[in-house]
């Protein structure tokens, strides 16, 4: 565990050295998960700053950071490594001009790592330049069973074995960092290895927080209003209710048209920013729009500033 980070608040203050705002619960997961080399699970909303955690913990660490996108169909050799067949034909093809070369020699000079295309599992296994990489996995839950299965193995021993090779040990284990969007349940052998934490929708004040990290161009006010109605949205009956990533760009959106102050008429110009569906949008703008920013002007104007 790196020296720097002796406590709970030094983990918060790294990363939010990085513009990453979190409460204490979520950095006393990583603190623990740094402390005992243990994987972070994370699991929540699309949106909620999952794999943002990942990224601000390689920058305050100082450390690579290793992504492995996971889809639907992902399988050992995407993940892990496979033969470069190009490169062996090319082999191949020399050593059959060249003339008497030896088919057993030959087989093993093929299957060597000079010929071996590494994936992020094997990469994460390696050494790398200051320190140990951070390994993210993300979206565990677009992958199937069998490949869950797969990865007990690296996360119960940080290994992963190669036929051809043998298996590779990371000299020092890999920070790791899962996440998922629940479109379906993980098995409970993958979250029995690792430390396990659900992220929320932020509460206001942490919200705003965010926003300023991440939109210090937005003024006070206009934050407040962007960040009041988003939570008004989240409480609306939406197909995919909007994430922090949404509230930060549509603030972003509004300083890019010099808007000062929401109104029905930049909202409706503006939704697509912060709704992804049509049936949401046409739910929402016009007279919901309308409906919704007056009570948040109503809130705000009762709220202490």
């Amino acid at each position: 565990m790196p020296k720097a980070i002796a406590s709970i608040d030094d983990v918060q203050a790294l990363l939010a050295g990085q513009g990453y705002v979190c409460g204490r619960p979520l950095a006393t997961v990583a603190f623990l998960a740094l402390r005992l080399g243990r994987p972070l699970f994370l699991e929540g909303e699309a949106g909620v700053g999952k794999t943002e955690i990942a990224k601000a913990l390689a920058a305050a660490l100082g450390r690579r950071l290793i992504r492995l996108q996971c889809y639907e169909g992902l399988d050992a050799a995407s993940a892990v490594c496979e033969w470069n067949f190009a490169a062996q034909m090319i082999a191949i093809r020399t050593a059959e001009a060249a003339g008497g070369a030896d088919r057993d020699v030959l087989k093993a000079e093929l299957f060597t790592e000079e010929y071996l295309i590494e994936r992020p599992l094997m990469q994460a296994m390696r050494p790398q330049p200051g320190g140990a990489p951070v390994l993210l996995i993300d979206e565990i839950d677009r992958t199937d069973e069998p490949f869950e299965a797969f990865l007990l193995e690296a996360l119960s021993d940080f290994q992963v074995t190669v036929p051809e090779l043998g298996t590779i040990r990371a000299e020092t284990p890999p920070v790791v960092v899962i996440t998922s969007n629940r479109t379906r349940e993980v098995h409970d052998a993958l979250k029995r290895r690792c430390l396990y934490h659900w992220v929320d929708y932020p509460g206001f004040e942490r919200e705003m927080a965010i926003l300023k990290a991440r939109a210090p161009e937005a003024s006070e006010a206009l934050s407040r209003e962007v960040v009041a109605f988003v939570q008004r949205l989240r409480a609306e009956d939406l197909f995919k209710k909007p994430g922090v990533a949404e509230t930060i760009d549509w603030a972003k959106c509004l300083l890019a048209l010099d808007v000062v102050a929401l109104s029905p008429e930049v909202i409706a110009d503006t939704l697509g920013a912060i709704l992804k569906y049509q049936d949401d949008i046409q739910r929402i703008e016009g007279s919901a729009a309308r409906r919704l920013l007056e009570e948040v002007r109503r809130e705000l104007a009762v709220a202490p500033s």
